[in-house]
């Protein structure tokens, strides 16, 4: 029988396709001996069938005649072998891919999705899902209805998404997606009887489940974070974190993917479940510092983990829970011990039982008691005291709200802490979700926001709007409060358990709005152990906040202002004499477009990764090398013009496209440059220059091999070099440029054992525009600094070798002096309009091209 399989035909015939399935029919037991026929059989008709399908109807139905998936199941009983069952379900896809015509009548669908596989097999459990995943994008509302059961209009019995959704919490990632794109594309199809099987309580508990399964994800993600600041240099938990962040990301967006498919009451079970299993029981008690095991995770995790919720999952329920839920101290949240009958080790639990939400309630249902004291403790002080009640009360103060917890951090807090709470209010700021009166509860309603809201008031004749508007205090939306945050305040209430006298604060948005603002300006111009990438963050989000004018600026503010100001611009003038003094104007030119697209945007551009895997800054004074040096600058010039341009704004002015710098000296007197015929000639290799202030000099680059030249120091404007030139033979007092290195930073000293040898730092001429070592992939590949040079100079005698130590500390000199007097219009701070005015075009002598 099987040799006849071989005779000739034509392959792509009707004829073919009949012969095949008739001997298929015959086949009563896959064994040995005809197992490869049963293979190739089944491969062969997925083409003809495909062929068919294409060019001649007749293949279909004969196809669906001779019942050939009942057939395929037949087939499949009959056989152990696992090849079999791979061709089987290699077939099965291709034909549902590729066919116009549907497949899934008379249930033998059903009974291949729900045959017992076996799934130890990882390359059978890949075509399985592979075959799951073909018919799900196939379906709408007429081919659905073949693959489900009902009873009454009500669907009992849906084999593809049940069996589908076992594999959800698969260990393989590819499996795990691939389930995450068949249950979107059921809930994109719209039926309404499938809608109400899905959230029904048959297979409903899968959201739960999923949800479950991501806290264990983001507790994981914890114990990676907790291992890189134990370990900073460990690139596995780097890594590590890098791989959890992106799973966590993915199953957010496959959350909001649910959330948008339109399915009735699923929006609301998603909020529940992360509301009830996340954001309740997890992340909110773990904004403030304390324990942490197995079952919890550290505040840096919570706050980065608040953040991708709330700009991934975007639902009105669920950014307005967690604003709301910010009124609350987090004892309120606090998993509640349960001790065990035999005195041993407790567990803990949540208010809900078994962290299971019920389905018909949206917080829970059992209360917890807290003091009213606790929320309105900070109600009670005087509006602008929030700098010194958050330094008399850390952040580990018991009944402290997190709202007043987050600010306590900014003030109080390290870097991270700083970074994390700066991130959530920003991240609520920029909700969409939230309504204005929420964010103005919290202190951080955008000034144009509630000026324009107060216009429209006004416009339309409401008294109130128009009393706020020209009033000279920055009032609240009392009306949008009462009606908004009080709405949610209650759900706190009456569907999360909490009593009545847990939860009644008394909203003053002005209060909140000073105390934001105070703890920014804290921030900003009183701490300086924080990086200007964090400051740069907190600029952003006071440009949000800050009043349009001086005059509703308070005093204390304005004076730290200016306090700080001051600090700054000496500090910049500490490294007019540093050792990249030559490049400090044109990194300020840099660093100040950079400052004004990030505080000038729209949203904060911050990968909130950087909340977690915070990037190492090297700024220790007990590294002398230049490229400390370099980072330490940049970090000092990137917070002087964050202060430079706040303090525009702070005075009502607009930011200029370029800081304000000088103009070149106009020096008539010889200086060794002209004398030497560079000018404003950069000299390269191979330059010639006149000899007359040259010193003769020896230098040895490889060891026994020492080499004559000539040595020059010379500077135009803001450059400056040292020279090595050969003279030429036949032209005398003039030679050739052989090196030249930067004049800054080189620190001439005459050695102490030997008075005829100079020596020399010869410094990089380049440096990073972000003032510290690239990271790329936070962490993971990380660029080496380029290290500083050595010259020793020997000549004729200790006379010549002092004239050349003065020569170059004088040109040194005419350098730094030349920076300084550029800088004083910048640093020279009188008002918006001087800001404003024409800014001068640099010469060549000061070019504002930044080496990268």
């Amino acid at each position: 029988m099987w040799s006849s399989f071989w005779r000739s035909r034509n392959r792509l015939s009707i004829d073919q396709f009949r012969y095949l399935i008739e001997q298929l029919q015959k086949i009563q037991f896959v064994n040995e001996v005809n197992k490869d026929f049963v293979i190739e059989a089944l491969r062969t008709i997925s083409e003809l069938v495909t062929y068919g399908d294409q060019h001649d109807p007749a293949f279909f139905e004969f196809f669906m005649e001779k019942q050939v998936m009942g057939e395929f199941v037949r087939i499949l009983k009959a056989s152990q072998a696992m090849s079999v069952a791979l061709q089987l379900l290699q077939t099965l896809s291709i034909m549902i891919q590729n066919l116009k015509n549907y497949i899934f009548s008379n249930e033998h669908i059903n009974s291949l999705i729900t045959y017992p596989f076996d799934f130890r097999n990882e390359e059978l459990l890949s075509y399985y899902i592979s075959f799951l995943r073909a018919i799900s994008g196939k379906l709408d509302k007429n081919t659905i209805s073949l693959l489900v059961k009902t009873d009454n209009d009500e669907v009992v019995s849906f084999p593809l998404y049940t069996e589908a959704i076992k594999f959800a919490f698969h260990e393989e990632n590819m499996v795990r997606i691939a389930v995450c794109a068949l249950t979107l594309n059921v809930y994109h199809v719209g039926d309404e009887h499938v809608n109400r099987y899905i959230t029904g309580p048959a297979v409903g508990n899968y959201f739960s489940d999923f949800v479950t399964y991501f806290r264990k994800q983001c507790i994981k993600l914890d114990k990676w974070v907790s291992e890189a600041s134990r370990d900073p240099g460990c690139t596995r938990a780097t890594s590590n974190i890098n791989s959890a962040v992106d799973e966590i990301e993915d199953n957010l967006y496959y959350f909001s993917d649910i959330i948008s498919s339109g399915v009735p009451n699923l929006d609301r079970l998603i909020t529940d479940n992360i509301l009830q299993l996340l954001v309740f029981p997890l992340f909110l008690p773990s904004i403030k510092m304390g324990f942490t095991d197995e079952t919890t995770i550290g505040t840096t995790t919570s706050l980065f983990l608040l953040c991708c919720i709330l700009r991934i999952v975007k639902t009105k329920d669920l950014a307005s829970g967690i604003g709301a839920a910010l009124f609350c101290p987090p004892e309120v949240f606090v998993q509640k011990l349960d001790p065990r009958s035999n005195g041993d080790a407790c567990d803990f639990q949540t208010p809900h039982e078994n962290l299971k939400p019920k389905q018909e309630s949206l917080y829970g249902e059992k209360g917890i008691e807290c003091s009213k004291d606790t929320v309105q403790n900070i109600s009670s002080a005087h509006i602008g005291s929030a700098e010194e009640f958050f330094l008399h009360h850390n952040c580990s103060a018991r009944n402290l709200a997190l709202r007043e917890i987050l600010l306590s951090y900014i003030i109080n807090g390290d870097e991270v802490q700083v970074l994390g709470s700066l991130s959530v209010l920003a991240t609520l700021l920029q909700t969409k979700e939230l309504d204005e009166s929420m964010l103005d509860a919290l202190g951080i309603l955008p000034q144009r926001q509630q000026h324009k809201k107060l216009l429209l008031q006004a416009l339309v004749g409401e008294s109130s709007g128009e009393e706020q508007l020209f009033s000279s205090g920055i009032n609240s939306l009392k009306d949008g409060i009462s009606s908004e945050l009080d709405m949610y305040l209650q759900k706190l209430k009456d569907e999360y358990g909490l009593s009545s006298s847990t939860i009644d604060p008394e909203i003053s948005p002005q209060k909140h709005r000073y105390q934001v603002l105070d703890a920014l300006v804290h921030l900003l111009f009183n701490r300086s152990n924080i990086s200007a990438e964090t400051l740069w963050h907190a600029g952003w989000l006071l440009r949000q906040l800050l009043p349009s004018s001086e005059q509703e600026f308070k005093n204390e503010h304005l004076k730290l202002l200016q306090d700080s100001y001051e600090k700054c611009s000496n500090n910049v003038l500490n490294e007019v004499k540093g050792c990249w003094c030559d490049l400090l104007i044109a990194i300020i030119i840099e660093e100040w477009k950079n400052c004004k697209k990030a505080i000038e945007a729209s949203s904060l551009q911050k990968d909130l990764k950087s909340i977690i895997m915070p990037q190492q800054y090297i700024s220790s004074d007990e590294d002398d090398s230049s490229s400390a040096a370099g980072r330490r600058m940049c970090e000092t010039i990137k917070v002087f013009v964050l202060h430079h341009q706040l303090q525009i704004l702070s005075h009502g002015g607009t930011l200029p496209e370029q800081p304000r710098v000088g103009t070149p000296r106009n020096v008539n007197m010889e200086t060794r440059a002209k004398r030497s015929g560079l000018g404003v000639i950069s000299p390269n290799p191979g330059t010639e220059i006149n000899l007359v202030d040259a010193m003769p000099c020896r230098i040895s680059f490889e060891r026994g091999k020492e080499r004559h030249f000539f040595f020059l120091a010379t500077s135009t404007g803001m450059l400056g070099w040292v020279l090595l030139a050969e003279e030429l033979p036949l032209k005398p007092q003039h030679g050739v440029v052989r090196v030249a290195a930067p004049l800054a930073g080189s620190n001439p000293k005459i050695d102490g054992k030997h008075p005829r040898w100079l020596h020399l730092r010869i410094r990089p001429s380049r440096l990073h525009s972000k003032g510290q070592p690239k990271l790329e992939n936070f962490g993971m590949v990380k660029t080496r600094p380029m290290m500083d040079g050595r010259w020793t100079l020997a000549f004729i005698d200790e006379q010549s070798c002092k004239d050349a130590e003065a020569m170059v500390l004088e040109e040194m000199h005419l350098q730094s002096k030349e920076v300084e007097t550029r800088l004083k219009p910048l640093l020279n701070f009188d008002s918006p309009t001087s800001q404003d005015a024409t800014i001068v075009s640099l010469d060549p002598s000061g070019t504002t091209s930044l080496p990268l």
